[in-house]
This record gives C-alpha cells, sequence and structure tokens, in this order.
C-alpha cells in the first residue's frame, strides 16, 4: 500500500481561506470553496473526524483493483467519446495515463479526476512535509 499523507482537518479547514477570499462575492468558485469548507466543518463538528480519517485513507488504499473501461491518448479523444453519448456514470476511463471516474451532474457528464491505484503508488500523491 502506498504511503498515506498525513492529514489534519482543521489545516484543510483553513487552507481553503485564501481561496475563498481571492474569489468575487457570489462567485460560483467562492460559493463552491465556502461549501467544501462547510462540509469538512461538519465533518469536525460532528465529531466524525475519525470515521472521515478511516475513509481518506481508505480511498489511498492500493490493494484493489479498478476496471478501466477505455483508455485515450488525448483529453480531446476522451471528450469527443463523452459527448458521443456512450458514457455510463461511474465508468473508469484513462486519459494520457491518468484515472478519471464519469460522473453525471444535472443531466451532464463529466470526468472527474478519480487516480488509479497504480498512480496512488507514485510519489505525486504523497504530502511534502512527510519528507
Amino acid at each position: 500500500m502506498a504511503d498515506i499523507p498525513r492529514f489534519d482537518l482543521d489545516e484543510a479547514i483553513y487552507f481553503l481561506n485564501p481561496f475563498i477570499e481571492n474569489h468575487a462575492e457570489g462567485s460560483k468558485e467562492r460559493r463552491l470553496f465556502g461549501l467544501a469548507q462547510i462540509a469538512l466543518l461538519f465533518i469536525r463538528y460532528r465529531v466524525k473526524g475519525d470515521e472521515f480519517e478511516k475513509f481518506y485513507k481508505a480511498c489511498f488504499d492500493t490493494s484493489f483493483t479498478v476496471e478501466v473501461a477505455h483508455e485515450f491518448a488525448t483529453r480531446e479523444e476522451a471528450d469527443q467519446w463523452l459527448a458521443s453519448g456512450k458514457a455510463v456514470h461511474t465508468e473508469r476511463v484513462k486519459i494520457a495515463g491518468k484515472g478519471f471516474m464519469v460522473v453525471e451532474v444535472s443531466g451532464k457528464f463529466y470526468f472527474m479526476i478519480a487516480p488509479l491505484p497504480e498512480e496512488l503508488e507514485t510519489d505525486e500523491w504523497k504530502d511534502d512535509s512527510e519528507e
């Protein structure tokens, strides 16, 4: 299993402040960063930090396999496939060697970054403060 980056809930909550403050009042970006911060606060105030930590670590557990339904050399190629209407919600794909998941939001399909197990085993996902 890959080394799991250190996670500090309070650090994550405060880390979002500059991202919130750097966007205009009422902007979609400011609302979404604020929503992420509120979600983390909810976890902390509901005393679910331990449960969230278990979930967080499970996200980095590379002892499982993931079925990749399609591989694309470029993002453009993947976007064309996504627009074709053949995509299925939660389907896993690889684009230029990186893992993504197809997600349906309000009737439209998007790619969400979803690292594959082999990507999680690389140093790219390690917390810099551990080194």
